[in-house]
């Protein structure tokens, strides 16, 4: 930025002492100057700033002439002691009345303490007015022969127009130095408050929020583009008149001021117009200079929330739910909440064990939202469903250019989308042999390359992934690379069947019944009659009994068939695929509601569990699972120890 001062010199003497001074500046146009002429002294103002000066510099009396006639800062050259008393001393060689005519505020001077100093008597004439200096000047021309006037630029140009005898008081090379500092400084000062207003200016009319604010006199002092779409008025049309001569209904911004307090979020109508106003006190060293009022356009924020979630939920960046979605009772659930959040606090790679439909998904994204990347991207990646050609174009993205079909522009991959937020790859265990290196790769160095590029970008993410079979089994049947397994795997979480969680069965299933009948699919009618129906003890047992192959996901089919035809349907038939011989022995009866208090006979399921191959002993073990034995139960029916039973689930997990 420019930085030009203008200097109106009092004489010749001085026009030449300050070019000595800054030559370069002169030079390069960043001082300019005229001498003083009291005819046109006002314009010379003028002319001065319209040739670009941001302050201006005066002597005396000149200072006061251009003080109101331009809108650039103004800066005296002040007059020192030391240089008055040498003025004084010439004005004593005229051996005559000395008049001393100075502004009452350019130096101070007291006569009876100088009087040592000085030998000739002295008359002082202060003005306070730009106005006064021609009569004080004046008032001596009849005196002229026996005074000497001793003044600054003004009264010297009257006194020479009258022909009285002057002594000028001449700046020193400190003052001049002084003053064109200081007006370096300001102006530094001032362009330093151009830009950080025009800083302010620009964000405020980037913003959408409709932003007004008032001084203490309730004048307006700003207004953004914003406000003016929402209040109707023009900035030329509002600025600096009070807030309720424009806007009579905003007393509420005024209410701040008097009350000086802040005000929340409220609504309001403006307008025609629903809006979410607050209103904020501006406060410096405790004390209030206004206040700033946030109007919102409300239907705007809706249809902003909107579209952000819409875009969001299409690209799986948004995490719905948190650990307060999660309907429980069950100690074992309650159990795996505690682990899940402690862990979820953590930027630890985590491998989620659970069968499906027990709610991987569900426990990944309320990880992510307790975590510190709650506010990032939440990108969750079905490792099943992505055909093998395209998983790596799909997850690590892809240059112009790099193939056939390749979208102009390239894409962005699922890892670079998830940047400083949580990816979630589901089904980990269907990925292909051939991938899991490339995958690898990824969470030891937290980078990527895109298809057809050779550079190389940094990720910070986190990763959970999860399974609905085991791993090691995988890695045993050289499907799965142990080393990608041990990266996943530094924290693990199983995630227990819902078969396993029974105190959640019914407080589950009446939340999604409860869920439906509120979603108004239903008719009124039909919402009435399910409010006052209970299910029956014998729908209670039965649904507690059930195996629930299809966990929750298969519970929540059940309660919309309920809703529907008010019965419970579950097909026990399809749990017990009876086709070994040795299954044979097992009696179905004995799984009924009708067996009183769910007792079963044990002496009835005695099996040598040593005559029958692995598969029937898995099976076995299986169904009676599925009808709600206990582990103790199910190895009295087996013959052997609860111990024994306890290795075989390890084994089978591992």
């Amino acid at each position: 930025m420019e930085k030009i001062i203008g200097i109106i010199a009092s004489d010749i003497e001085l026009k030449e002492k300050i070019e000595a001074l800054y030559p370069d500046d002169i030079e390069n146009g960043n001082i300019i100057m005229d001498i003083i002429d009291v005819e046109l002294l006002e314009k010379q103002g003028q002319i001065l700033a319209e040739k670009g000066a941001q302050v201006i510099i005066g002597r005396g009396g000149g200072y006061k002439l251009i003080l109101d006639t331009v809108n650039v800062p103004i800066i005296p050259l002040n007059i020192k002691m030391i240089e008055l008393l040498r003025a004084i001393k010439i004005a004593e060689s005229y051996s005559k009345k000395i008049v001393l005519i100075l502004g009452d505020d350019e130096v101070y001077f007291d006569y009876s303490k100088c009087k040592d100093l000085i030998n000739t008597e002295i008359k002082e004439e202060w003005f306070k007015s730009k106005f006064e200096i021609r009569n004080k000047v004046t008032k001596y021309i009849q005196e002229k022969e026996d005074v000497v006037i001793v003044g600054s630029g003004i009264a010297c140009s009257f006194a020479r127009q009258y022909k009285i005898e002057h002594v000028f008081i001449n700046a020193s090379r400190e003052s001049i130095k002084e003053a064109i500092d200081y007006a370096k400084k300001l102006i530094n000062t001032i362009n330093e408050e151009k830009f950080n207003n025009e800083v302010l200016r620009n964000i405020l009319d980037g913003i959408k929020d409709g932003v007004i604010a008032v001084d203490r006199k309730g004048k307006i002092i700003i207004y953004n583009e914003s406000i003016e779409k929402i209040l109707k008025k023009k900035e030329s049309e509002v600025l600096n008149k009070h807030i309720l001569d424009v806007f009579p209904n905003m007393n509420w911004l005024m209410e701040c001021l008097h009350k000086n307090e802040n005000i929340k979020r409220k609504i309001r109508y403006l307008n025609n117009l629903e809006v979410n106003t607050r209103a904020k006190l501006i406060e410096i060293d405790d004390e209030t200079y206004g206040v700033v009022g946030i109007i919102q356009d409300i239907t705007k924020i809706q249809k902003l929330e909107r579209q952000i979630r819409l875009d969001l939920n299409k690209k799986g960046l948004y995490a719905r739910y948190t650990f307060n979605d999660f309907i429980y009772k069950d100690e074992c659930t309650k159990e795996l909440i505690e682990e899940a959040k402690k862990i979820g606090r953590t930027d630890y790679t985590t491998l989620l064990y659970g069968e499906s439909g027990s709610g991987k998904e569900m426990i990944a994204q309320s990880m992510h939202n307790i975590s510190n990347r709650k506010d990032k991207p939440f990108v969750a990646i079905n490792c099943a469903t992505i055909s093998e050609n395209l998983l790596e174009s799909e997850l690590f993205g892809y240059e112009e250019g790099a193939f056939t079909g390749a979208k102009k522009g390239g894409k962005l991959g699922l890892f670079e989308l998830a940047h400083e937020g949580t990816v979630f790859l589901d089904e980990i265990n269907s990925l292909p042999i051939n991938f899991q290196i490339k995958l690898l790769r990824v969470i030891e160095e937290r980078e990527i390359m895109r298809i057809g590029s050779n550079h190389i970008i940094p990720l910070n993410i986190r990763i959970i992934a999860a399974t609905n079979e085991s791993l090691r089994k995988k890695i045993s049947e050289n499907t799965f690379r142990d080393d990608l397994f041990y990266r996943l795997s530094s924290l693990e979480i199983d995630i227990p069947p819902l078969r396993d969680r029974k105190k959640d069965i019914i407080l589950l299933f009446n939340n999604f019944v409860n869920q439906i009948l509120e979603s108004e699919v239903l008719e009124s009618e039909s919402v009435e009659k399910h409010s006052k129906s209970k299910l029956s003890d014998k729908d209670i047992r039965r649904l507690e009994n059930y195996n629930w192959p299809g966990n929750i996901r298969e519970l929540k089919n059940v309660a919309q068939k309920y809703v529907i035809t008010e019965k419970i349907k579950i097909d026990y038939e399809e749990q017990l695929n009876l086709t070994d011989r040795q299954l044979d022995k097992l009696d179905y009866s004995d799984f009924e509601e009708n067996n009183q208090n769910n007792k079963i006979n044990i002496e009835n399921y005695k099996i040598d569990i040593k005559e029958v191959n692995k598969y029937v002993e898995e099976k076995i073990i299986a169904i009676l699972l599925q009808q709600g034995l206990s582990k103790t139960q199910i190895a009295q029916i087996l013959g052997i120890s609860r111990t024994a039973l306890w290795k075989k689930f390890n084994k089978e997990k591992c």
